[in-house]
């Protein structure tokens, strides 16, 4: 990776959780790594690695940097630990770096302590949830088996009483009614909702195909599609629909799940190892940690440290299998990990590529943009974005 690379950072602040959701890719698929980390990220290994940022900043000249914390469930390091960790922050990067803050939580264990932190430091929040509280239930337990989803309402209540922002991330739940999930959302007053695709490999998706059929993203998602396309207003935002609209129109994909865009991010553990893309968990035990720590590495040398994770972060080629597709240049392959398989390595096209196909098919209908259109329009677009490269100034 380049010195002028510019990153965002996954803190990883705690490293147990409260729940033990089944499908989990940190906790309960290939990786077992977590078993051999603190709990919680010590002092020390936070301000290392808000040091390791503060250099890379000098070093790449960024002026602006997103912190997400993640775990594990960060909520487990208390709320005035948090506030601590967000004011520390700043503090250093202070006169170097705008900085900003986002939280992905079960919001099982918000209170008004949490609220308090959250709105001081304009932590945006992303809170977990898989539709209502029968299909939430069946997979998103605690570690007595206890359904998740009365806990992780009441949380999303005190989000939206208080006025703290906050979106929500659904993993796509097959078989479930997709419209009830939906609607689920908004009635809790949720008006940015994101649809995870499951974390499963070549490897491990047999038997949801075998239930579910050949498509049964696409099943799921068609319908929310549909319903936020002809019901929705403008201010109900659904990541994956804006992007999947985004790359139709010519533009380039804000998200991994399409498009094959590189990685601008990486991940500290609690013990301050520094790591991949998070979801490479899924795929083998220890494919996306580096062998490098906040202790005694800068960012800028992961790619002396790591060719591979260098390669992911430029972007790997297209697989082999995808290069006749129509959708080429907008699928691109689709999310790394969902290409993975122990006989390739990355070389297939996602597990989802029918259901992609399909949801990209069904958008296209809707919008009236052919793939010759999203050609014509990539080609216009780039080359304004060449005349406006040419124009600036020599350095």
């Amino acid at each position: 990776m380049q010195l002028d690379s510019k990153l965002n950072h996954i803190i990883k602040i705690a490293a147990r959780c409260n729940l033990n959701c089944s499908y989990c890719y940190v906790y309960n698929q290939a990786d077992t790594s977590w078993r051999d980390r603190p709990a919680l990220m010590s002092r020390e290994t936070f301000v290392a690695t808000i040091e390791r940022i503060r250099r890379h900043c000098l070093l790449s000249s960024q002026t602006q940097v997103h912190i997400f914390f993640h775990g594990g469930e960060p909520t487990l390091v208390g709320a005035d630990r948090f506030a601590w960790m967000c004011g520390r922050a700043r503090e250093q990067l202070d006169g170097i770096a705008e900085v900003g803050f986002s939280m992905q939580t079960n919001g099982t264990r918000l209170t008004a302590a949490w609220l308090a932190a959250l709105r001081e430091f304009g932590v945006q929040v992303g809170v977990s949830l898989d539709g209502p509280k029968d299909v939430n239930d069946i997979y998103r337990v605690d570690h007595r088996g206890r359904g998740s989803h009365d806990a992780v309402a009441r949380g999303i209540t005190l989000l939206a009483e208080s006025g703290t922002p906050f979106h929500i991330l659904s993993v796509v739940q097959p078989g479930a009614d997709p419209l009830r999930v939906h609607h689920h959302y908004l009635d809790l007053g949720c008006r940015s909702i994101c649809y995870l695709l499951p974390a499963y490999t070549h490897d491990t998706v047999g038997p949801i195909r075998k239930r579910f059929g050949p498509t049964p993203c696409a099943d799921y998602l068609i319908p929310i599609f549909d319903d936020w396309w002809f019901n929705s207003s403008i201010d109900v935002s659904i990541r994956e629909f804006w992007n999947l609209s985004r790359v139709i129109m010519g533009g380039t994909s804000q998200t991994e799940i399409f498009g094959n865009r590189p990685l601008r991010f990486v991940c500290v553990e609690t013990d301050g190892s520094i790591h991949g893309l998070d979801k490479l968990r899924s795929c083998e035990d220890g494919m996306s940690a580096l062998p490098i720590s906040v202790h005694d590495t800068d960012f800028s040398e992961i790619a002396e440290a790591s060719p591979f994770y260098a390669r992911i972060m430029e972007g790997l080629p297209l697989p082999t299998g995808c290069r006749s597709c129509r959708e080429r240049d907008t699928c691109a392959g689709g999310h790394l990990p969902n290409r993975y398989s122990r006989a390739r390595g990355f070389d297939n096209p996602s597990i989802w590529c029918a259901d992609m196909l399909a949801l990209f098919d069904h958008a296209r209908f809707r919008m009236g943009v052919t793939v010759a259109d999203t050609r014509r329009r990539r080609r216009a677009l780039e080359r304004i974005r060449n005349r406006e490269l040419s124009a600036q100034p020599a350095l």
